[in-house]
């Protein structure tokens, strides 16, 4: 099983052109479709519609959208056990979408129930890997309490994932969580990260490399996706070509799709992760970039399900 530890939330969403004045709505304003999201939900619903072994580790609201959250975790065949919930609100983020199909996120976090996470006492049986990421590790109490439980997860040499998908407004002290990130390095098997995280973090793959991980992954977008071991892989794969709606929950699905990849050619440790072949790589690398691409290609963080990533091959 691949547990996923990490927020869930609501993105409010743009749905077409501004409101004219005398529609009902705001003036000059789109309206907001609600849509399921935070980078460790998708993940985790990325992971169960690939057909992985799925739970989610986190705390939900049980007002209207966190009983929504539920439904989609169960919907894609994710475990719920381990999830907590309260009586404080889900966190919105409200999405804007560029031209090119890039969005941007603005946050609604104060009280909410993802940031009241307490980690569990014991680690489910059976766990192959970790995933955590995003503004669960920024936003405390909880944060501590992420980064407790991925400290713990790689003391018990279960793989670790970290996808930091840096939210720079959601961060107070640049340098403090510059200095955070490299402090969880020594716990990470593999990293994953965008190009605008790598600007943002400084840094370069061999760096990271040295520093803890077994391998770590950038992704450039359109460009494609690297991968470097510790062991001395480097493989690039290009992008899928589609037309992108947005790029909501890309990157979370390629965190569901490395993993997936991973764990269906029995590399999910820091030892296989270290001596990836070549070849294993890159095909791990393809499958990853045709499942953003599927993402990218509709509304909101809509990860595929197996089947259409068969006929899409």
């Amino acid at each position: 099983m691949i547990v996923v530890a990490g927020e869930a939330l609501i993105d409010l969403v743009p749905q077409g052109a501004p409101q004219l004045p005398g529609a009902g709505g705001a003036p000059g304003l789109p309206a907001l479709a609600p849509r399921l999201g935070g980078g460790p939900y998708n993940t985790a619903v990325a992971l169960g519609r690939l057909g992985s072994p799925v739970a989610f580790c986190s705390r939900v609201s049980r007002d209207a959208f966190g009983e929504a959250l539920l439904g989609g975790l169960r919907a894609a065949g994710v475990d719920t056990a381990y999830v907590e919930s309260g009586p404080e609100p889900t966190t919105l983020a409200v999405a804007s979408i560029g031209a090119d199909g890039s969005a941007g996120y603005s946050f609604y976090v104060e009280g909410t129930a993802d940031r009241l996470f307490e980690a569990p006492d014991e680690l489910p049986d059976g766990v192959r890997a970790m995933s955590f990421g995003t503004c669960s590790l920024v936003l405390e109490p909880g944060a501590s309490a992420y980064e407790e439980l991925m400290r713990r997860a790689a003391a018990r040499g279960i793989c670790t994932a970290l996808d930091p998908n840096i939210r720079a407004g959601l961060i107070p002290d640049a340098d403090a969580y510059r200095a955070r990130f490299k402090s969880w390095l020594p716990s990470v098997s593999l990293l994953k990260l965008s190009r605008e995280d790598a600007d943002w973090l400084g840094g370069t793959p061999h760096e990271w490399l040295a520093a803890g991980p077994a391998a770590v992954v950038v992704t450039r977008g359109g460009d494609g996706l690297s991968l470097y071991t510790r062991g001395g892989t480097e493989v690039h794969v290009p992008g899928e070509r589609v037309d992108v709606v947005d790029t909501i929950g890309a990157g979370d699905t390629v965190n569901a799709a490395l993993l997936h990849g991973l764990a269906a050619r029995d590399a999910l440790s820091a030892d296989a992760l270290a001596d990836l072949p070549d070849a294993t790589a890159a095909d791990v690398l393809r499958f990853a970039a045709r499942a953003a691409a599927l993402t990218c290609s509709r509304a909101g963080a809509e990860p595929p399900y197996a089947a259409e990533l068969d006929r899409f091959a």
